[in-house]
């Protein structure tokens, strides 16, 4: 085993242990790729260089190589089969169910610049008509600060509207911005972003009625895959909605869940599914 190796096989430790990733050896194109600007930035000759300051205890160079080594990649209405369940299904079913308190809280986790969470709240005042008096809150969180900063400004170029924007919404909820869209206030005031680290506890974020937490799972090994799982339905109500990503799935992985009705990647706590999948 080379020194670079030995170096490599610590910076997948490393990211691990901070974020769950794993990115083993035979991706050395992707740790020169993410890496080689930030090597630059902190004048770090080479891995073995940049392992020697992790394990001196630099707590920049930390959070900065975990952001870098974070994949971002996200769009508005991403595979639209969950927004529309979420629209036709999820709604109906908690205007009903909690109609006493007319509040709906929902999670969107490892939001990325925020293309998800936007396309909730876009469909949220689609559908105010119908919810007259409501309050909704919409968490959104990523453990990289640089991506949620991003996502509070809330401009996007314009490839990044065309990819899953209908045009229609464009027109109706964001304003040219110079080169760039950027979304009108109603949308942009809905939505509170935060840091948060999947591996840590989510109940102190408070408790969610629907969860979205949407391609983050496959970069995970199937241990931390399911402590992730159980974690988030410690925080969601008896009858919350998870909405995973069109690859993931939680058979097999943690027995907290089953899946709602038909829809591929909707899973509701497993005491209360039946019932939920019924009411749906």
């Amino acid at each position: 085993m080379s020194e670079g190796d030995a170096a490599l096989i610590y910076l997948g430790e490393f990211v691990k242990q901070r974020a769950g990733l794993i990115i083993g050896l035979d991706k050395t194109y992707l740790w020169q790729s993410r890496l080689r600007g930030l090597m630059q930035r902190f004048a770090l000759a080479d891995f073995d260089a940049l392992a020697a300051r992790l394990r001196g205890g630099d707590p920049a160079l930390a959070t900065a190589v975990v952001e870098s080594m974070t994949t971002h990649e996200t769009l508005f209405f991403r595979d639209m089969g969950p927004f529309n369940h979420f629209r036709k299904v999820g709604l109906p079913h908690f205007s009903e169910t909690r109609s006493h308190v007319r509040t709906l809280r929902i999670w969107s986790a490892a939001c990325s610049s925020g293309q998800e969470p936007y396309s909730l709240a876009m469909i949220l005042l689609e559908e105010q008509a119908k919810l007259t008096g409501w309050r909704f809150e919409i968490i959104a969180t990523d453990v990289s600060e640089g991506v949620l900063q991003k996502a509070r400004e809330a401009r996007f170029s314009h490839f990044e509207v065309q990819r899953g924007l209908p045009s229609l919404y464009l027109a109706k909820y964001f304003e040219k911005d110079g080169d760039s869209w950027r979304l009108k206030p109603a949308v942009r005031d809905m939505v509170t972003f935060q840091p948060f680290n999947l591996l840590d506890d989510p109940r102190s974020l408070g408790r969610f009625d629907v969860v979205f937490c949407r391609n983050v799972l496959i970069y995970f090994d199937f241990p931390t895959k399911g402590a992730v799982l159980d974690r988030i339905g410690q925080a969601m109500a008896a009858d919350g909605m998870l909405y995973l990503g069109g690859v993931e799935t939680v058979y097999g992985v943690t027995d907290r869940f089953g899946p709602l009705g038909d829809q591929r990647g909707v899973y509701g706590l497993v005491n209360t599914s039946a019932k939920a999948a019924s009411a749906a």
